[in-house]
C-alpha cells in the first residue's frame, strides 16, 4: 500500500477540504478525509501516472495550489497522517521507487513520533502519560496494554494499532455529487482580466478531479467573478465568461488556452473579489484502448479543431466558421456554416441513388436562370447533357416565418458540359408552368 497524507496549513472550512478532495479524486478513487486532512491511497496510480518519482513531483506541484501545506507519504493512512503532523515527508519509509518495506523497517521511525501526531485520540492522555515519561510512539506502545485501556479507554490503543497497520483502518470513501459547482474568495483584488486565469487553476484542478471520478468530459464551462465591495455603483456586481469545445474532455488543457484567450480580450469592470467555476454542459466519456502506433489522421483532425477553436477564442466566435454537414438532400441545404467550437451534427446515411451521384464542388448563392434556345439551355454556349435526371423533391418542412417563404423544391437535376465554363451542375423546374432550367454549381 502507498498512502499520501494532504495537510492543509490551518484548519480549513469544509467547502476548502472540500476542494482538495475533488483534486485527489483525479489521481486514485480512493480518498478519505480523516481529523482536517485527506488521505489519498496511490499503489494503483503510479504506473498510470509515470512512476513514483513523477506521481510524486506533479502532487507537490498541484496541491500547493490547494493551499495544501504538508505532504507526507507511508504504508499506512494513519501513519502519513502522523508523519504528516510532525512535518516529516516520508523520512525513509518508502524505497527509491516508492515501494514499501518490512514494518521492522519502518516501525521505529513511527516509534519517534511525539503522541500529539495520533490525534483527537491522544490529546486527553497526553498529559498523564508525559508525566509518566512518555512522549513518543515507540514509549506508548511499550507500555502493559491492559493499563492503558483501563486507565483511558480502548479509542487511544485502537488509534495506535491503526497507525503501525496493525489493525483495518476502516476508511470511508469520498464521492462526488452530480453537478459541479465550486467557489474560491481571493486573497488579493484582481483587476487585470488575464490574472484570473492564474487564480482559477485551484478550480480547474478541482474540476479535473470531478470529471475523473465522474468519468465525464466537459464541453462547456463558465468562470463567474463578483466585484470586490469597494466599487463603482454602474460597474455591476460581477461578470462571467463561457467558452466551448466541440468535443468533451476531461483533459482541460486546451479548455484552460479557450479561457485564457477569452479572458485576455475581456476588461473587468472593478477589481474582481471572489470566482466561481461551473460545469455547464457535461458528458460521458467512453474510454477507448490505446494503440501502440500513433494515429496520424485522428491526431491532425484533432489539432486543426482545437486550433479553430482557439482563433474564435482570439478573434470572436462570429468571425471563424466551419461548414457541417445536414441531413438534407437538397444541395443549397447539405451544409451551413457553425461556429468553430459548435458540436458536429450527425447527418443520416444517404441512400445509394444520392452516394453514387456526383455533388458540385461549388454552389452558387442563388440558382441562376438560363437561356433556352432551340429546346436546349445555354450557358456560355448550348449545354450538353451527360448525366440525369436525378429527381429531388422535398423542403416541405422548411419554412421562414418571418419572410413568409416556403423552401420547398421540385427539381430534376443534370450534369453538363459546357463549351467555356466545363461541367456543370444544372436543374429544371417541374410543376410550373414555364419548366425553366437553372445553373447551381460548378464542378472542379
Amino acid at each position: 500500500m502507498l498512502w499520501l497524507a494532504a495537510l492543509p496549513a490551518t484548519p480549513c472550512a469544509p467547502d476548502a477540504l472540500r476542494a482538495i478532495v475533488w483534486w485527489a479524486l483525479g489521481y486514485t478513487p480512493r480518498v478519505a478525509r480523516h481529523d482536517g486532512a485527506v488521505l489519498l491511497e496511490l499503489s494503483a496510480s503510479r504506473r498510470l501516472f509515470g512512476g513514483w518519482l513523477a506521481l510524486r513531483e506533479r502532487l507537490t506541484r498541484e496541491a500547493a495550489e490547494l493551499g495544501v501545506a504538508r505532504l507526507a507519504w507511508a504504508p499506512v493512512g494513519r501513519a502519513a497522517l502522523a508523519l504528516g503532523r510532525a512535518g516529516v515527508a516520508q523520512a525513509g519509509l518508502l524505497g527509491a521507487q516508492g515501494e514499501v518495506g518490512p514494518p521492522a523497517l519502518w516501525h521505529p521511525v513511527l516509534d519517534r513520533l511525539p503522541l500529539a501526531t495520533l490525534g483527537p485520540a491522544a490529546d486527553a492522555a497526553g498529559l498523564p502519560l508525559a508525566q509518566l515519561g512518555c512522549h513518543t510512539l515507540g514509549a506508548l506502545r511499550a507500555l502493559p496494554r491492559a493499563g492503558l485501556t483501563k486507565r483511558f479507554g480502548a479509542e487511544l490503543l485502537l488509534a495506535l494499532d491503526r497507525c503501525y497497520g496493525d489493525v483495518s483502518e476502516g476508511w470511508r470513501w469520498e464521492t462526488v455529487p452530480e453537478r459541479f459547482e465550486a467557489r474560491r474568495e481571493l486573497l488579493w483584488r484582481q483587476d487585470n482580466a488575464l490574472a484570473l486565469l492564474h487564480e482559477a487553476e485551484p478550480l480547474l484542478l478541482q474540476l479535473r478531479g470531478w470529471l475523473v471520478a465522474r468519468r465525464a468530459g466537459v464541453r462547456a464551462l463558465t468562470l463567474h467573478w463578483r466585484h470586490d465591495t469597494f466599487r463603482a455603483r454602474d460597474s455591476g456586481e460581477g461578470g462571467a465568461l463561457s467558452v466551448r469545445s466541440a468535443e468533451a474532455m476531461s483533459d482541460l488543457a486546451h479548455l484552460r488556452r479557450l479561457l485564457g484567450q477569452r479572458l485576455a480580450r475581456h476588461s473587468l469592470q472593478a477589481p474582481v473579489a471572489e470566482l466561481r467555476l461551473t460545469a455547464d454542459e457535461v458528458l460521458p466519456i467512453t474510454e477507448h484502448s490505446r494503440s501502440w502506433l500513433p494515429d496520424a489522421p485522428a491526431e491532425a483532425e484533432r489539432s486543426q479543431r482545437e486550433l479553430l477553436e482557439i482563433l474564435a477564442a482570439r478573434l470572436g466566435p462570429e468571425r471563424v466558421l466551419r461548414p457541417r454537414l445536414r441531413p438534407d438532400h437538397r444541395p443549397e441545404h447539405m451544409a451551413d456554416w457553425v461556429g468553430a467550437s459548435a458540436a458536429p451534427a450527425t447527418p443520416r446515411p444517404r441512400t445509394p441513388t444520392q452516394a453514387s451521384w456526383p455533388q458540385p464542388v461549388f454552389l452558387l448563392p442563388e440558382p441562376l436562370r438560363l437561356v433556352v434556345r432551340d429546346h436546349r439551355p445555354h450557358y456560355r454556349g448550348a449545354l450538353q447533357l451527360l448525366l440525369g435526371p436525378q429527381r429531388i423533391e422535398g423542403g416541405w418542412w422548411h419554412r421562414d416565418d418571418s419572410a413568409d417563404r416556403m423552401f420547398t423544391v421540385f427539381r430534376d437535376y443534370w450534369v453538363a458540359q459546357s463549351p467555356q465554363a466545363g461541367v456543370v451542375c444544372v436543374f429544371r423546374t417541374r410543376l410550373d408552368s414555364e419548366h425553366a432550367w437553372y445553373l447551381h454549381g460548378f464542378f472542379a
